[in-house]
């Protein structure tokens, strides 16, 4: 039953809906694989066996009744543990909130469940999702199945690790400075990026903060589409949400791409890439070059993006904890700290240049993209490092001051606005994966899944498994 784990979500899907499967007998796979492999990874770390499996029953008793079934009708999903939901512990990866149980659900928690998928657990996350390295001292960390003695990213790594060993068939994740693309990039599998408001959050503390965004997790493309038809759309809940309905991304994803302008970029403006990232990520260009896209090398103008970014993420950061500092500052990280205290210290003025110089570096990203429909670039700078290592503290003997600098890949990007993904590239000489990272031009979101599909179909690595798991 261990093979039904790594069959696509949505040939799940049909499978239960043709009777083929059943809900339990799906569930059943997952909860037996759980139990096999997370004790050795650690990525789902509240479980709920029972509750999942009486789910499953009712799932099929729905099927049985010829009632109406939602898209992800009887697939397991467990939320990352930075998402409310409604009576089952939410940590947020602190032990602030190590018994914390929200009296109501996030808005996505809603949404996957109105669309039939069946609440498992929470995954693992660093605390309040600061980083790119999930580990947390409420849980521990989380390991990557690829080589354990590795960390599988973050800070959606708990996500990451559960769809790369077959414990979920879906996911979810959250991304600021990379944490949908990074643990994506680290454990082989699709990690997307969509364009603020697409996904709608809520709660939120700052409803009009878009470096944020809520996205899927998946080990194929079509899964990513499947998910974004569930949960996209508006909701007047989140002033940021498009008005565009989430049935678009119910559209077909082949597409031909001969002749279409891919900006390539090795390393975004001389960021420093680690050898064996660059070598794994030749092979994506001759994908593209292969399904007949124009691939010329040529560097977006990601001026300020540096500033930008590091300037509004404090600014929330403050915003969401500052308070925190006051009332528990023993029980934080080091790092968050620091990032709280960066906050407090920001000006007005500061902010207000920070906003302009964000207002003007999309408008330079804009006219760039109106050249080239996509841009792909590193998603990462380093393959996966020691999990006892906090964060990268230098890359080709160039020193990383904080624990964000080695993410620059990942967050510029952000910085932009403009949606992007991490999809499996290739493989370091030790076996360990790089996704390559694709963007698209403003609000594109539905073009990036359809390239992303293209390129999936001509290089399949998903189907590729890790160690622990063969």
């Amino acid at each position: 039953m261990s093979d039904l784990c790594f069959l696509p979500a949505a040939e799940l899907v049909r499978s239960i809906r043709r009777k083929a499967l059943s809900c339990v007998e799906v569930m059943q796979a997952h909860l037996d694989q759980i139990d096999r492999i997370n004790p050795k990874v650690n990525a789902i770390v509240t479980l709920l066996p029972d509750r999942a499996m009486e789910g499953a029953k009712d799932a099929d008793r729905r099927i049985a009744r010829g009632e109406p079934l939602g898209l992800l009708h009887g697939l397991p999903i467990a939320h990352k543990d930075l998402l409310p939901t409604k009576g089952i512990r939410t940590t947020f990866g602190s032990p602030i909130y190590g018994d914390f149980i929200p009296d109501t659900d996030a808005l996505l928690v809603e949404r996957f469940r109105n669309a039939g998928a069946i609440l498992i657990g929470k995954t693992n996350t660093p605390e309040f999702g600061a980083g790119s390295q999930t580990f947390n001292a409420v849980f521990g960390a989380t390991r990557n199945p690829w080589d354990v003695s590795k960390t599988c990213g973050g800070s959606s790594g708990g996500a990451a690790v559960a769809l790369a060993c077959g414990m979920l068939p879906i996911a979810d994740g959250s991304d600021l400075g990379g944490s949908l693309r990074n643990p994506a990039s680290f454990c082989n599998i699709v990690g997307f990026r969509p364009s603020a408001g697409r996904v709608p959050a809520w709660p939120s503390i700052n409803a009009w903060f878009d470096l944020a965004v809520l996205g899927p997790m998946a080990r194929t493309v079509e899964d990513l589409a499947l998910m974004m038809q569930a949960i996209a759309g508006p909701d007047m809940r989140a002033p940021l949400s498009f008005a565009q309905p989430a049935s678009a991304f119910a559209a077909p994803l082949e597409r031909d791409f001969r002749g279409v302008r891919v900006a390539w970029s090795s390393d975004l403006g001389g960021l420093p890439i680690h050898p064996d990232v660059r070598d794994a990520l030749a092979a994506g260009r001759k994908a593209l070059v292969e399904l007949g896209c124009e691939v010329e090398e040529v560097q977006p103008d990601l001026r300020d993006a540096d500033e930008v970014f590091r300037v509004l993420r404090a600014w929330n950061f403050e915003l969401a904890y500052g308070q925190l500092l006051k009332s528990a500052r023993h029980q934080l990280k080091d790092t968050v700290i620091w990032n709280i205290e960066d906050g407090a210290k920001l000006s007005g003025p500061q902010i207000g240049r920070a906003m302009v110089k964000r207002t003007e570096l999309y408008d330079r990203v804009r006219r760039f993209m109106e050249q080239y429909a996509f841009l792909a670039a590193p998603v990462v700078q380093v393959p996966p490092f020691d999990v006892d290592q906090p964060w990268v503290t230098e890359i080709n003997g160039q020193p990383m001051q904080t624990y964000l600098d080695w993410m620059k890949s990942c967050y510029l990007v952000s910085a932009t606005g403009l949606p992007a993904l991490s999809i499996p590239c290739g493989f370091t000489p030790r076996g360990l994966p790089v996704g390559l990272q694709l963007v698209a031009g403003p609000r594109d979101d539905f073009g990036l899944l359809q390239l992303a599909f293209a390129y999936q179909q001509r290089r399949p690595l998903w189907k590729q498994r890790p160690p622990l798991v063969v």
